[in-house]
């Protein structure tokens, strides 16, 4: 053989050698790595026309030990079904179906009458194990097909972030609310064949991707036992003060990471025929603004240090009341207080000050820095239907906005934006991204780690310490006297209590208000920041009647479940 020969030989057997690793390849592929999606499109050849049967992707919790349990999936049901004209005895097959499943005698017979009808349904969401006994007794007319049931494991935890699917255009299943629809693409499934895409499959996508068009499953940030206890806190509250309306948040302020969200009331994605109204399936955390009283005031008083119009140690003349362009202003209680430090506008929560400190950094300034906070725009969380806060009322120019957006009354905005903009003091003034998505496992075997970026710095991070010492302060000396200090660690937290507007009077109610309250910790290098609110408690006026409590169970429960060092 001379050396052409060999050459020729060589290159042959190369190319041989090429093809069976491809083969390789593509069989592991279709085995292992997409058995599931191959085996959903092998189901729909045994499917009748317009059932449901479908694949989708799975939303994963984040468990602290690093376990991962499903938080949405998908699992299989069955259809029994019959085609009428193919039934000669009616009462027979009733009664054989009837050893196996409940049915209504008058319907099922009643169905066997429409002989023209190809088609009738018996029953949905038979079980296997029926489902194959009856498959077994083979019954004249008798069908049994296979149908997919998207399932939420965990019913009503964490069902607004998760959300739901239902059909969108021409029957195809997609995602609705909630990270269903933020990730729809990911989640779902497309109709390629097995077999149709053999050389994409060998050597990748004519645009050089390799991952089958980004189809995979998303791993959430969420915790399901902080999810659960969140839950828990907020219904025993929402129990003793019986809000319209109440929710939470814990986020990780470094990173942006959402650990537990949750909103009362809430819904069992597996059971929709329960709820009230379509309304229910809206996110409030995302989706609502409102105005969040004075939980606002660190975050002025931030401003009024960073811009240099004050500093820690200066000092107001609080007379109690103010009149700002022919309108009155005044302090929760009316009182004036004298001459005071700027701490006391966070101890005691004085409206005259927060404005006065507003007023000294001048209109422009403070518009700029609240707008650099994050407020009145979006905050890009990977959720659908992010509400906008609105800000409107600081382009008036007058000097009365922006002395009541000083203690946030006057502007309204989402959960969502007031955590985002609270972390930056948390996390040494840098405005991030929250989120609740942290991976995607496609289904070729590959991950990626979604990255949010680091955020950017809106205030100086000397700011945001002064802040958080002043913050310190009031849970050591002012929250219900220091009664829920807890020994060995330092949280930074602020109540809220703001007016509740009518929107047919355009005024504020006399007897309506929302409670807020935040607060991180441990306080100088904070893992958690804890947000509360809800809408029109009844029975008590100020949030530290009912919401300090919820804080400090959340905070000690956070402490004992993520073992945190103590830091003083």
């Amino acid at each position: 053989m001379d050396s052409n020969q060999k050459l020729r030989a060589r290159i042959v057997l190369g190319g041989i050698i090429a093809v069976a690793c491809g083969l390789v390849a593509v069989l592991y592929s279709i085995q292992i790595t997409n058995s599931s999606s191959y085996l959903a499109k092998a189901n729909k050849q045994y499917d009748r026309p317009g059932a449901h049967l479908f694949d989708r992707g799975t939303i994963f919790m984040s468990g602290k030990d690093d376990t991962r349990p499903a938080a949405a999936t998908l699992t299989s049901t069955y259809i029994v079904s019959m085609t009428p004209k193919l039934i000669s005895d009616g009462i027979g097959t009733y009664e054989a179906l009837s050893h196996y499943m409940d049915i209504d005698k008058d319907d099922f017979m009643m169905k066997t009458t429409f002989a023209s009808d190809p088609y009738e349904e018996i029953a949905r969401k038979v079980d296997e194990k029926t489902a194959q006994s009856i498959k077994s007794i083979a019954l004249p007319g008798i069908a049994v097909a296979k149908e997919s049931k998207r399932s939420y494991p965990g019913g009503e935890t964490a069902a607004h972030v998760i959300g739901i699917i239902g059909e969108g255009e021409a029957g195809v299943i997609e995602g609705k609310y909630g990270l269903e629809r933020a990730y729809n693409e990911v989640l779902s499934r497309s109709g390629t064949s097995a077999g149709g895409s053999l050389f994409a499959q060998l050597f990748g996508n004519s645009d050089g991707s390799t991952n089958m068009g980004g189809e995979g499953d998303i791993v959430t940030t969420i915790e399901p036992i902080v999810q659960a206890y969140l839950e828990k806190v907020l219904a025993k509250t929402s129990a003793s003060w019986r809000p319209d309306e109440i929710g939470g948040i814990i986020i990780d302020p470094q990173t942006g990471e959402i650990i537990a969200a949750a909103a009362l009331p809430t819904f069992d994605p597996n059971d929709l025929s329960k709820i009230p109204s379509a309304a229910v399936l809206s996110n409030p955390l995302i989706e609502n603004v409102y105005e969040m009283g004075s939980i606002m005031k660190p975050l002025t008083v931030a401003t009024g240090l960073d811009s240099g119009a004050i500093t820690t140690a200066s000092t107001y003349d609080d007379t109690g009341t103010m009149t700002l362009n022919n309108k009155k202003i005044s302090n929760f209680d009316g009182r004036a207080r004298g001459v005071v430090n700027v701490q006391e506008i966070l101890s005691q929560s004085l409206n005259i000050g927060a404005a006065t400190v507003a007023l000294k950094v001048g209109k422009d300034d403070f518009i700029d820095y609240f707008v650099s906070f994050g407020l009145g725009d979006k905050t890009g969380v990977d959720q659908p239907n992010e509400a906008t806060g609105l800000l409107a009322n600081l382009k008036s120019g007058r000097d009365i906005e922006i002395a009541t957006a000083a203690y946030g009354q006057g502007i309204a905005i989402s959960p969502i934006e007031t955590v985002r903009a609270l972390s930056v003091l948390a996390n040494g003034g840098m405005l991030m991204t929250p989120h609740f998505a942290k991976e995607i496992d496609y289904t070729d075997g590959t991950k990626k780690i979604l990255d949010f970026g680091a955020g950017k710095r809106v205030l100086k991070e000397g700011s945001s310490e002064d802040v958080t010492r002043m913050l310190v302060k009031v849970v050591d000396n002012s929250l219900r006297n220091g009664a829920l200090k807890i020994d060995g660690y330092s949280v930074a937290a602020k109540t809220g209590t703001a007016q509740i507007p009518d929107p047919v009077s355009k005024k504020y109610f006399d007897d309506r208000y929302l409670h807020s309250f935040f607060g991180y910790f441990p306080a100088y290098d904070a893992k958690f920041l804890v947000f509360l609110y809800q809408k029109h408690p009844k029975g008590a006026q100020y949030a530290s009647e009912t919401l300090a409590e919820p804080f400090h169970e959340l905070t000690k429960f956070l402490v004992d479940y993520y073992n945190v060092p103590p830091d003083r």
